[in-house]
């Protein structure tokens, strides 16, 4: 990481108060403007990271986009200037902007699986931009495609392209995101949480991969996470954001060794949860006995047994495409398993959806991981919760409304987001509705994809806490599939490992998570980020030796 103070480079991006507004729409109340980032200034080198960090709602993406004279979901860019290479992008006609974007500005969102066109191959859409605006043949750009691929260690890279979406894991979409902004080659790219997907051991390839091409292209970026040991790997500085406005801005040594504000330092220290596993994990309230499951011919699930007792926590941890939401789905009947079994409560549970009964399908919900295609678009906020509180409660009207903003105050929202539609919502706002819509049926039992992994760390704290106690006064199972080992060591009683469909490891947390360990094991304990500046470098060359 360069030191600002001797390089010096060239000022690629200047931001100068920046106003950014939208309009609310509180329940019976008259529509109002609010501002929702207020007078922002920095500025961005060539060859440089600026990472924008903060909790969810705090305005970091919505700077970003203003990267490309973009404001989402009725949000308006208000004042100020946002000035690339001298020029005010803001001030730009509907032709420039669109020269602009996806030449030399480009951007990775933090939803991959909301992105991309289902209908067409996936080679085809990473060197669209890159055609579009004449920046090179369809040969070159194929052949500039996949270099990306195997820069991001995407598998197969000569013949990645050809497949579709669903072809294949949340991650590698996420990381062919990654590959279309690199292909054009820009000047700046905005990395709007691009790791979030990523499972810690190709997280760490990922962030390598960005470093080194921001290097070798001495393009620009700005790197938005909520989580500070990531964005600590890649960032030259760092500018923490809350309610839309600088709390701290600085070079990443001085924010991550020396914070100056509470906030920042809060953020610094999170993850207070320190959950005592069960001493007896024998009961088993779910259990999966001999799974095997398959995607068409190609078979993801082999011989997959575990169990979870109730009123305890399993966690499920494992690489991108290991099989860990594939579990999730085969156990609340969205994917029929080709054999095995499954119980639940002691009795048999059909294997497919429509053959559970509405007590089956209420005891048994899921969270899924991506909040952003979990939900219907047109609906309100009010509208996704109320109409889970009707199908499993009956409540209607004004006890429907109540009981919405019951769950509405548990995941720290409020009744003012009752009219809100899914695009007014940042990630994380998105992903706590997912939350509550679950928590509308009164379950026993919670299958949760990464419900945090859209979180920034303060808020995901919260959460957990708030399943914790959910669970302690309730008496919840949880089925919490993960990428995130800290979360593994703050809620688990037991920890399951898997490993391209198979489970390499699974027992009380304290005995999965000490030595020794298997290969992989030791491999996915040793790619958990840390808040330590050239963490990533000293991994990477632990790898090689």
């Amino acid at each position: 990481m360069a030191d600002p103070e001797t390089l010096r480079p060239e000022t690629l991006l200047s931001v100068r108060g920046l106003r950014i507004g939208a309009t609310a729409y509180p329940p019976g109340e008259a529509p109002r403007d609010i501002e929702i980032v207020k007078g922002i200034d920095f500025d961005l080198s060539k060859g440089r990271v600026l990472g924008l960090i903060g909790e969810s709602g705090a305005g970091k993406s919505t700077i970003g986009l203003a990267a490309l004279a973009y404001g989402r979901g009725g949000v308006r860019i208000t004042g100020g200037e946002v000035r690339l290479e001298g020029t005010d992008i803001l001030a730009l006609g509907k032709k420039g902007v669109r020269a602009l974007r996806g030449a030399r500005v480009c951007y990775v969102s933090q939803s991959a699986a909301a992105s991309f066109n289902p209908a067409q191959r996936l080679g085809d859409q990473v060197i669209e931009a890159t055609l579009h605006h004449g920046l090179a043949t369809r040969k070159e750009a194929l052949a500039r495609a996949a270099h990306l691929f195997r820069l991001l260690s995407l598998p197969d890279p000569d013949s990645f392209g050809d497949r579709f979406p669903h072809q294949v894991s949340g991650g590698q979409l996420q990381r062919a995101m990654t590959a279309m902004a690199l292909c054009p080659e820009p000047d700046l790219i905005v990395f709007d949480e691009p790791t979030t997907a990523l499972d810690v051991t190709t997280q760490i390839e990922v962030l390598a991969a960005i470093k080194a091409a921001i290097e070798e292209t001495h393009t620009a970026a700005l790197y938005i996470t909520h989580d500070l040991a990531v964005v600590a790997q890649v960032a030259d500085d760092i500018m923490v954001l809350r309610h839309g406005e600088t709390v701290e801005y600085g070079p990443t040594r001085q924010i991550i060794e020396a914070p100056t504000q509470d906030y920042t330092r809060n953020l610094v220290n999170v993850r207070s949860i320190r959950h005592a596993e069960a001493p007896d994990q024998s009961g088993q309230f779910l259990r999966l006995s001999g799974i095997n499951a398959f995607y068409g011919s190609f078979q993801v699930l082999h011989d997959v047994s575990l169990h979870v007792p109730r009123g305890q926590t399993l966690a499920i941890v494992g690489e991108s495409g290991s099989g860990k939401s594939t579990l999730a789905r085969v156990a609340c009947g969205l994917l029929p398993p080709a054999s095995g079994e499954i119980s639940f409560d002691g009795a048999p549970l059909p294997r497919t959806l429509k053959k559970r009964t509405r007590e089956q399908l209420r005891r048994m919900q899921m969270i899924y991981q991506m909040a952003d295609t979990a939900m219907n678009p047109r609906q309100t906020v009010g509208q996704i919760i109320g109409r889970a509180v009707t199908f499993y409660s009956g409540k209607r009207g004004a006890a429907r409304r109540a009981r919405v903003i019951e769950l509405l105050d548990q995941i720290e929202l409020g009744e003012a987001y009752l009219d809100r539609y899914p695009a007014e919502l940042s990630g994380g706002q998105k992903q706590r509705v997912a939350i509550a819509r679950a928590l509308a049926a009164e379950p026993e039992l919670i299958l949760c994809d990464e419900p945090t992994s859209a979180l920034d760390p303060l808020v995901a704290d919260g959460i957990l806490k708030l399943l914790l106690k959910l669970q302690a006064e309730k008496g919840l199972s949880y089925v919490f599939i993960t990428h995130d080992i800290a979360i593994v060591r703050a809620i688990a009683d037991s920890v399951a490992v898997m490993h391209r469909g198979r489970l390499v490891r699974f027992g009380p947390k304290s005995q999965v998570l000490a030595p020794p360990f298997d290969d992989y094991t030791a491999l996915l304990l040793a790619s958990v980020p840390e808040m330590e500046l050239g963490w990533l470098e000293k991994v990477l060359a632990r790898r090689r030796a």
